[in-house]
């Protein structure tokens, strides 16, 4: 990483904790100075407007996501032309306990950036012109699509968006709610066996496995 790179992924670093505290509102180029320890007027220099600063935060929230996903050996590049390997029962099973994995660390160490992700996508119902930046779920879908083509659902590109849909679901209820108040600990080993049980079960019924 070059000296520019690294500061701003510092300064986005705030940014998502200044979000995830307070809300957009929260978020501004002194504030961020702030929260990041830097002196007044750096965010600015490197982000010079709101704009700027939101697409950044929303570059690192993506970053980081890419890596916990291939922490866990979830896919975070576009498949393919072709159809990989089929996906066996075994398979799934690993694929199910790899999203729960990744879905509980969304829900505890990496709770800041997940209340600041809606945060963003809220903004952007009200800012058309931030549409375009906030939603990247699209290679998400194609992902999942690829997955149910070789798990042998008959309508993956429609079940396949119903998968996507269904986990961001299972993520905001956990997270915000009647799921955050009845469901196991965020971080413990009985909230990622429910989380891979509720994923386990979507994918049984889309691939009739």
């Amino acid at each position: 990483m070059t000296a520019r790179t690294n500061r701003i992924a510092l300064l986005t670093d705030a940014a998502i904790e200044l979000i995830a505290d307070g809300g957009m509102r929260a978020l501004t180029h002194r504030a961020v100075d702030a929260r990041a320890g830097m002196p007044p007027g750096t965010t600015s220099a490197y982000l010079r407007t709101r704009q700027a600063l939101i697409e950044a935060v929303v570059g690192r929230l993506a970053e980081r996501d890419r890596a916990d996903l291939a922490a866990y050996h979830l896919p975070t590049e576009a498949p393919p032309p072709t159809p990989g390997p089929r996906l066996d029962s075994a398979a799934l099973d690993a694929l199910a306990t790899g999203v729960a994995e990744v879905l509980d660390r969304w829900l505890s160490v990496g709770r800041s950036r997940t209340l600041a992700r809606y945060a963003c996508l809220l903004e952007a119902v009200h800012r058309p012109e931030l549409r375009g930046i906030l939603h990247h779920g699209t290679g998400q879908r194609v992902q999942a699509r690829d997955l149910l083509t070789r798990a042998g659902a008959t309508d993956p590109e429609r079940q396949g968006d119903q998968f996507v849909a269904f986990v961001d679901g299972l993520l905001f209820d956990r997270l915000v709610g009647a799921g955050a108040l009845t469901a196991p600990q965020p971080g413990s080993a009985a909230s990622r066996a429910d989380l891979s049980a509720a994923v386990r079960t979507l994918l049984r019924a889309l691939t009739g496995s």
